[in-house]
């Protein structure tokens, strides 16, 4: 089994990549509307098409930066640099291994540094002032953000010694996991607490978009709960439905509605948390 996978993402096939995007998307797109843990109306389809122009340039940097995550992958692995050739082990164990710092690494720790460092907050806010957290939710961040999310990636590659079939592996996983944590889904509780003792669930996921501290501070994880809960960062609510998206420091529409502003928001002076929520009603046109 093991040497199939290592065949089949040693050359993943784009069909295979494009499904756990777009796919994935649809998946959960039509999941929310089946089971929606929030039913409160909001413009879908154009709510969609916002979140999805910042995908398209995270797919453009990624892209550009491709070279870079291919080419420290063979360096690591031809001149076997990195934490997996510090031992032996069977291949699965060092699969394993290798996910679970890679998610550390490329999604837990860069994370948190955003939430540490004012002027990377001022990048990764605009994943926050969405006021209506869904599955196209996990794909608003700002170009400047996907620049330091690929940087944290490579990071993680050179440090384990990833070769591109683990990386893929870990990629294709971070996607899934980016869409299901963030999908407007109901879950039984009792089924997501089970499970967010290992993974990121889509209820613990929410509380880091409630609006205010100390909530927005917690649960940086994308895939595995555990960095959470070793690091002290982990929190609960008793239910998901008292939470309200978005920012405090954003709470209008022509804050975080608006594309031109997203994109500026980094070169805008920084706001200290305020604790409140303001919403200003949106004048329809």
């Amino acid at each position: 089994m093991m040497n199939s996978l290592v065949d089949f993402f040693s050359d993943t096939p784009l069909w295979f990549r494009l499904t756990m995007l777009l796919g994935g998307i649809a998946f959960f797109w039509i999941i929310e509307m089946i089971i929606p843990l929030f039913t409160i109306p909001y413009r879908k389809i154009r709510h969609a098409g916002l979140n999805l122009f910042f995908n398209g340039t995270t797919a453009l940097i990624n892209l550009g930066l491709a070279s870079l995550l291919v080419g420290s992958s063979v360096f690591v692995t031809n001149h076997e640099i990195g934490v997996l050739y510090l031992f032996e082990a069977p291949l699965w164990v060092k699969t394993i291994l290798c996910v679970l710092l890679m998610d550390l690494i490329g999604a837990w720790f860069i994370h948190w540094l955003e939430h540490q460092i004012k002027w990377m907050w001022l990048f990764h806010l605009i994943h926050h002032t969405d006021t209506h957290v869904d599955v196209t939710t996990g794909l608003r961040h700002h170009p400047g953000e996907s620049i330091f999310r690929m940087s944290f990636t490579i990071l993680g590659v050179i440090i384990t010694g990833a070769p591109i079939w683990m990386l893929m592996i870990y990629q294709s996983l971070s996607a899934l996991f980016t869409h299901f944590n963030h999908a407007n889904i109901s879950l039984p509780d009792k089924l997501d607490r089970l499970l967010s003792w290992v993974f990121v669930t889509p209820n613990m996921h929410k509380v880091h978009h409630h609006y205010t501290q100390p909530l927005t501070d917690t649960n940086y994880g994308n895939m595995f709960s555990i960095w959470d809960r070793v690091f002290g960062t982990f929190a609960q609510v008793e239910d998901s439905r008292d939470l309200i998206y978005g920012i405090d420091t954003h709470t209008k529409p022509s804050e975080n509605d608006n594309l031109g502003n997203l994109l500026a928001i980094p070169f805008q002076k920084y706001r200290p948390p305020t604790g409140k929520f303001v919403k200003e009603e949106k004048k329809e046109n």
